[in-house]
């Protein structure tokens, strides 16, 4: 479904251009009447048919269909153009056509009816719902391009699965081989010094380290023996006398 979806949309685009140049060369078309006539007389006509504050209606209706319409074709700020132009056929259907039925002209005789402005009406709502297609200047302008990339999901250290760890740029991930079992260090990890502000490795004591004035000292059978008086050479270093043979 999603494949015939994206197969379809650049006929979509192309459409809906079409039904907003359409639509827009319709409400372009009356606005420019209203210019042509006067706001002051369309003010007097608005009047003549019941509308509330005809003057206001006048100008509100002659400017947002002129400007209005100008903005579907260009596809340029949708979202406001098309609520304001639903909003002036909202009051044009409600002030002036709903009274007279649904048909404009009925068996040669012209009744006014409603069926102009509610197509009108319901299709700059669809534009300014977001139903303009991507061969619009806002596209062009607030699209894709313009904004800023974000990376997926699985690329995102936040967002990444328990365990796994996004290697930073320039320095190669582990191996799936490598991921949920220890690793040996090699030679190169061992022998390695460490970084400055980091504890030594503890070296494991001596024995006459650990018992004090045991240099020249010599612990037989648990015992302490002491050198001879005036003898300064070391224990370690000193022969033993040969046995006499008996």
């Amino acid at each position: 479904m999603e494949g015939i979806v994206m197969r379809n949309r650049p006929v979509y685009d192309v459409v809906a251009l079409l039904a907003r140049c359409g639509v827009g060369v319709v409400f372009l078309a009356h606005g420019w009447e209203k210019i042509q006539v006067g706001v002051t007389a369309t003010g007097r006509n608005l009047d003549a048919m019941g509308t509330p504050l005809p003057t206001a209606a006048a100008v509100y209706a002659t400017f947002v269909e002129l400007l209005g319409g100008a903005a579907l074709i260009l596809g340029l700020a949708l979202p406001v153009a098309g609520t304001l132009l639903f909003l002036d056929m909202a009051g044009a259907f409600v002030f002036v056509h709903a009274k007279h039925g649904i048909f404009l002209v009925d068996k040669g005789n012209v009744h006014n009816g409603f069926e102009l402005v509610l197509v009108l009406g319901l299709a700059a709502l669809v534009f300014a719902a977001g139903g303009g297609g991507r061969l619009t200047l806002d596209h062009r302008l607030f699209g894709q391009g313009g904004r800023r990339s974000v990376p997926p999901p699985a690329e995102h250290p936040a967002l990444a699965a328990p365990g796994e760890r996004t290697a930073p740029s320039g320095e190669q991930p582990d191996p799936p081989a490598s991921r949920g079992r220890a690793v040996t260090p090699g030679p190169e990890a061992r022998t390695a010094t460490p970084d400055a502000g980091e504890a030594p490795p503890v070296r494991p004591r001596l024995a006459d380290e650990m018992v004090t004035g045991t240099s020249r000292d010599v612990i037989v059978a648990g015992k302490k023996q002491e050198p001879p008086a005036g003898d300064t050479t070391p224990m370690k270093t000193r022969k033993k006398a040969p046995k006499s043979g008996s």
